[in-house]
């Protein structure tokens, strides 16, 4: 059983003819510029940025493509997964703890590509929350019951090109891992792009497949793309309600969600802070430090489910 209570309160997706079936997934041109979570302005993100650049140059990274796969790997080295739950984190922020979630690592990669000059919008997913009962096998009914993910794509050669290809297309792919992603052990979802394809869009479930991970089965909601996360956000609100957030980012914003230590410091000039769990208190993490939103209301408070 997953949490409705969790949740904020979303609008039913529309339908075509009043129920004749789903309206054509809404499309969007994506952009360069910075918003207030893609905050490419911030000093700690152009460094980043340029960090990753000068290494790409190292490796001989001379395509757009080449250099997003060294930001990726070098995201995926110096931003320690954890599972918080605060979308919409800025990326100077994630960058400076350290730390951050599957979707604010992906805001990191989002960050350095528009600093590279590479458009970038996402597809917004309504995930069943079921995908995470394997990452919390006692805390099930806590588990919201669908999961909102921001799915970057990237402009690539006049092609819009999903994060999940960004080390090429399934079947095509000549270092590609026989085994798919299946949200358990120490792989994150942002890591597993990288080794296997990641398909939200094709028509079996990949549950005791040995073939690539397809996971559609797992897929409720298409809601179409947005120019940004942030407009994303602001249509549909975050996973969670405010006051879940609230009392659940203090834990889940430290709890590990792999086993990989840190294999590098970050290619800044200011590295981000390496903090144990007691180094900040829970009251650091402020809603004041996080984008101005507004959001839908919430259905519940934590306590409630």
């Amino acid at each position: 059983m997953t949490s409705r209570l969790l949740m904020p309160v979303r609008t039913a997706v529309r339908t075509v003819g009043g129920g004749a079936g789903p309206v054509p997934p809404r499309e969007a041109a994506g952009s360069t510029r910075p918003t207030p979570i893609l905050d490419l302005e911030h000093p700690r993100v152009a460094a980043f940025a340029a960090g990753v650049l000068r290494e790409a140059d190292e490796r001989g990274a001379a395509t757009e493509r080449a250099r997003l796969q060294v930001a990726h790997g070098i995201i995926a080295s110096t931003v320690r997964p954890v599972y918080s739950v605060e979308d919409r984190r800025r990326v100077s922020r994630t960058l400076r703890l350290g730390r951050g979630s599957c979707s604010q690592r992906m805001a990191v990669l989002e960050a350095v590509a528009r600093t590279l000059d590479v458009p970038t919008r996402v597809r917004g997913l309504l995930v069943d929350g079921a995908f995470w009962y394997p990452r919390f096998p006692r805390l099930r009914p806590f588990v919201p019951e669908e999961v909102l993910l921001a799915w970057p794509e990237f402009l690539l050669d006049g092609a819009w090109v999903p994060v999940a290809e960004l080390f090429g297309v399934s079947g095509e792919r000549t270092d590609e891992s026989a085994d798919g992603f299946t949200n358990s052990g120490p792989e994150t979802l942002f890591e597993a792009v990288a080794r296997t394809s990641v398909d939200w869009d094709a028509p079996a479930a990949c549950a005791g497949s040995a073939a690539p991970c397809d996971l559609s089965a797992h897929l409720h909601t298409d809601l179409g793309r947005f120019d940004s996360r942030d407009e994303l956000f602001t249509r549909h609100g975050q996973t969670l309600c405010r006051p879940a957030r609230t009392l659940a980012e203090p834990v889940l914003g430290r709890w590990s969600a792999g086993a990989a230590p840190l294999t590098s410091e970050p290619p800044t000039s200011e590295s981000p802070t390496s903090e144990s769990p007691t180094s900040e208190s829970p009251t650091s993490e402020s809603p004041t430090s996080e984008p101005p939103t507004s959001e839908p209301p919430t259905s519940a408070t934590p306590s409630a489910a």
